[in-house]
């Protein structure tokens, strides 16, 4: 069999765990060629859900035990603290634009706030609550549809509806809406296997079709700016606590013997690029060191991540569309930090297509 060299290697000039995948990666091909919704609710009503059997059973295998009274009442004290820390009294202020950040709140718990569930949540409330839950349908979504746009294939991104609807809470998947939107995203995973480079259309309640309409533009995106602002004061807050406990100063170096070690596990990635980028001049070095090296580390999991996906799978390239789908996932400013260039980007699409083809010879 003659071999096939592309001339690409976009992994081996992006740092170790790149070049590793790379390596990894081309045993897998080897054998290849041998082998052959949100819900929302405006109203102020009480909505109780009363959870089935199957959910009951999904909720004990998820590893979420707590009760529904419970995620209630730690969710009402939650946002209260989240008032009380804002020095306001409720969601939105008189402008209408929101007061407080919730992504401290979990699926289950936004679902309740958004159903008003025990009936003790505003409808302001239910608002917020609503927005949140698209906002993250439509963040789980982003990087598979621009890896969409990279590749011209629909499947991955019908995956990625999938992997959220299955990821909710059991009084989520409860819902009539629940269950037709992961009927709709069934079908499309199926029509997008048989034709990968085609839109579905014409299925009933398809959230992926619903978001594709969407302007690519529709969400507002906080200026990098003010992203710099909000985690130096996560980072001050955890300063003074370490201070007020007696613990002494924040560090960021793991070798220091003395001090409270700072944490960035709960830092999001464009948060994490501001602090490396430092361009308002906000961040010690040490700080925005810390920060490249957590980014770093992040963006090596997810590569093998898409590396063991592309093992289990036996498709090499899946690798390839993993890398796109955290490239589509990243902001301006997180690529930049992380030297993840459009050369990279092109690249990877070239090694996807690549792969492709030569598998569909392989299939006939």
């Amino acid at each position: 069999m003659t071999s096939v060299n592309t001339g690409l290697n976009p992994y081996a000039n992006y740092g170790s765990a790149y070049a590793r995948a790379a390596a990894i990666a081309a045993p897998s091909l080897a054998n290849a060629l041998t082998a052959n919704e949100s819900a929302s609710s405006s109203s102020s009503a009480a909505t109780n859900l009363t959870l089935s059997d199957a959910a009951r059973a999904q909720l004990a295998a998820s590893g979420d035990t707590k009760s529904i009274a419970t995620v209630i009442a730690d969710t009402r004290t939650a946002l209260d603290g989240l008032y009380t820390a804002a020095t306001v009294k409720g969601p939105y202020d008189a402008s209408g634009k929101l007061t407080v950040d919730l992504a401290s709140l979990d699926r289950r718990a936004l679902f309740a706030v958004s159903t008003n569930n025990g009936g003790g949540f505003t409808a302001d409330e239910q608002k917020a609550a609503s927005a949140e839950l698209t906002s993250r349908l439509n963040t789980a979504l982003a990087p598979a549809a621009g890896t969409t746009r990279l590749t011209g294939t629909f499947a991955g991104l019908y995956k990625a509806a999938a992997d959220y609807l299955d990821a909710a809470g059991p009084e989520e998947k409860a819902t009539a809406l629940w269950a037709a939107q992961r009927d709709a995203v069934a079908k499309g995973v199926q029509a997008t296997t048989q034709t990968p480079d085609k839109a579905p259309s014409g299925i009933a309640n398809d959230p992926v079709a619903a978001f594709l309409a969407q302007p690519e533009d529709a969400q507002p995106v906080k200026s990098i700016g003010d992203v710099a602002k909000a985690v130096r004061a996560a980072l001050d807050a955890q300063a003074k606590a370490a201070k007020d406990s007696g613990k002494g100063e924040l560090v960021y170096d793991a070798a220091r013997k003395t001090g409270q070690m700072a944490d960035l596990s709960a830092i999001d990635n464009r948060s994490l690029s501001a602090m490396s980028l430092n361009q308002d001049g906000l961040f010690s070095k040490e700080e925005s060191f810390a920060a490249k090296q957590t980014l770093d580390a992040r963006n090596r999991a997810s590569i093998l991540d898409a590396l063991q996906a592309s093992q289990k799978s036996g498709d090499p390239s899946q690798l390839s569309l993993g890398i796109l789908n955290v490239y589509s996932g990243m902001s301006a400013e997180e690529r930049t930090a992380s030297n993840w260039t459009p050369a990279f980007r092109d690249n990877a699409v070239a090694a996807y297509k690549s792969t492709n083809n030569i598998l569909s010879m392989l299939k006939g």
